[in-house]
């Protein structure tokens, strides 16, 4: 396995280099905490000073990345320290890396430190003075707590400084992600509903252009090209202002900035007169009283894009339009043939994105919806049998099934 080589910071160096030079500089001159006829002074001997000295230098190299060792390394240090004359160097090196056990130690190691430190100040004040009675001996606390506690707390301070504003930081960079994911899924929805609006407004009359310019050009018949370019003329003049009115609701710049009024079910005769027009049977049942407004927008839509797909889709046949009204919801359903060649013209092809965009507009407002074939109660067991094939004739439609929740107190 690779050995992991720990590198000192940058400052740790400095301050160890720091620490040496000035520790030489008092051992040279000969300035020490303490003088050689102090009683609790064991090692007089000139060098002795060094080794705690050469100790705490080393810590200090790994401060930051050995929190723990070095403190103990250190308590050693200033433990013989203690008993030579002293350096003052070696002294204010083992304060820092009280700080620095504090400050990079574990959170564990950190509270350790700062209680042993506090618990050290109080007996090296209490003590001694209950011991000797003198006031002097309360200086042996002060010392304690100006080597000890004091660079401890001060560590304890620069952590909780350090932590919070880390947490700030963290805070705001949350808030940033949750703000682009909520921009992101708001461009999202944005793009979805306007690509059900494009296609919903212009869908219809591209599909009628489609099937009516193929038969112009496959039927050679002047009365039939002529009323089937007029049916794509129509069409192209509608289309072509529906799709003027949405790229003036995008450019705040373009000169048609005002908005369409949204569909509602009253349009529903147009809509149908339309499809009529344009070569559908088709019935419609209202019954239905006001609706709310998104309701209405959204069974608007559903008739509209179900009648387009007859139109490209469906077999020859009557088309059925119901939208009936129950105590706190509305029930959307519109038929068409299914199954079979259509011989009455050619169809346009498919995306599949109507569908998808029925089944989002229903979601959105917490309905139901279902698209599918279906055999009617008049077809026979032999047509029920085959349901499930491509091309069963007989008694066997495309439904199209929607349903919104009412609320109470919502209807106009």
């Amino acid at each position: 396995m690779p050995v992991r080589r720990f590198r000192p910071h940058r400052d740790d160096v400095r301050i160890a280099l720091a620490g040496l030079l000035g520790g030489l500089v008092l051992w040279s001159t000969g300035v020490h905490t303490r003088p050689a006829t102090e009683p609790i002074v064991l090692w007089p001997g000139h060098w002795v000073i060094l080794l705690p000295l050469a100790a705490t230098v080393a810590c200090e190299l790994l401060r930051r990345t050995r929190p723990r060792t070095v403190l103990l390394i250190g308590v050693a240090a200033m433990t013989l320290d203690s008993v030579t004359r002293g350096n003052l160097a070696t002294v204010v090196m083992f304060t820092d890396l009280v700080y620095a056990a504090v400050l990079y130690g574990p959170p564990a190691t950190a509270r350790r430190v700062l209680w042993i430190s506090g618990l050290l100040t109080v007996l090296g004040t209490v003590v001694p003075v209950a011991l000797w009675r003198e006031p002097e001996a309360l200086l042996i606390g002060v010392v304690i707590g100006v080597v000890a506690f004091m660079p401890g707390a001060t560590g304890w301070v620069v952590r909780n400084h350090r932590d919070a504003a880390e947490s700030a930081r963290l805070r705001a960079e949350q808030t940033a992600l949750l703000a682009e994911i909520d921009r992101v899924q708001a461009v999202t929805a944005e793009r979805a509903r306007m690509a059900r609006e494009l296609h919903d407004m212009v869908a219809n009359h591209l599909s009628a252009i489609a099937i009516h310019s193929t038969a112009a050009l496959s039927l050679d018949d002047p009365d039939t090209s002529k009323q089937a370019l007029g049916v794509i003329r129509e069409n192209s003049v509608e289309g072509l202002a529906e799709m003027r009115r949405l790229i003036g609701i995008l450019r705040d710049s373009s000169g048609d900035t005002e908005p369409a009024a949204a569909p509602t079910l009253d349009g529903l005769g147009s809509l149908v007169d339309h499809a009529r027009a344009n070569g559908l049977d088709v019935t419609l049942d209202r019954r239905h009283t006001a609706l709310p407004t998104p309701v209405e927008l959204a069974a608007y839509r559903i008739v509209q894009e179900s009648l387009t797909n007859a139109l490209k889709h469906a077999s020859a046949g009557p088309v059925t339009v119901s939208l009936v009204q129950r105590d706190n919801a509305l029930d959307v359903c519109v038929t068409s043939p299914f199954g079979g060649a259509r011989d009455d013209g050619p169809r346009a092809p498919g995306s599949g994105a109507g569908l998808i965009g029925m089944r989002e507009r229903v979601a959105l407002l917490q309905g139901t919806f279902e698209a599918g074939p279906e055999v009617g109660p008049e077809a026979g067991p032999e047509v029920a049998r085959g349901a499930g094939r491509e091309g069963a004739a007989g008694g066997r439609s495309w439904a199209v099934r929607a349903t919104f929740p009412i609320t109470v107190g919502e209807t106009a």
